[in-house]
């Protein structure tokens, strides 16, 4: 018993930030390895356009969200929601990075009735994504309608 508690302390510790968050989230190399494998999942972007047209990712929708605090940057989410749930894939949530905006799509998403197993934002947003080869420039994503 004595030789599992260290081993089960530093399971603890590791997830230890997540838990104390209340969010999940996607690490980089994890999501590398679900975009390198072309898992199903639905990649939530909610940069602002400027932003989206240095670095997004293939198929990811682009929805000018950021920071998600008014009504009508809201409303932009609201767009996306039948696409959403009407999936099971997995949401990962794109924002500059990976902090309040991340968090209020994810609240948001959450209070929308997405089951919040589904949700998970990118560690670090896009200014920490250490993998620019599997960005794009333009916009050359799915576009949701303003």
């Amino acid at each position: 018993m004595k030789r599992f508690m260290p081993v089960l302390l530093v399971s603890l510790l590791l997830s230890a930030p997540e838990l104390a968050s209340g969010y999940s989230y996607t690490g980089t190399k994890e999501f590398k390895a679900s975009l390198e494998s072309g898992s199903p999942m639905i990649i939530l972007d909610i940069q602002v356009p400027a932003e989206f047209a240095l670095h997004h990712f293939k198929g990811a929708l682009e929805t000018d969200a950021f920071p998600v605090k008014s009504d009508a940057e809201k409303a932009r989410l609201e767009k996306v929601l039948p696409l959403i749930a009407k999936s099971r894939d997995e949401v990962v949530i794109v924002c500059p990075r990976g902090g309040g905006g991340a968090k209020n799509t994810y609240d948001y998403l959450k209070a929308k009735g997405i089951d919040e197993k589904r949700l998970r934002i990118l560690e670090g947003g896009m200014q920490g994504w250490p993998y620019q080869a599997l960005t794009l420039t333009g916009t050359t994503a799915t576009p949701v309608a303003k």
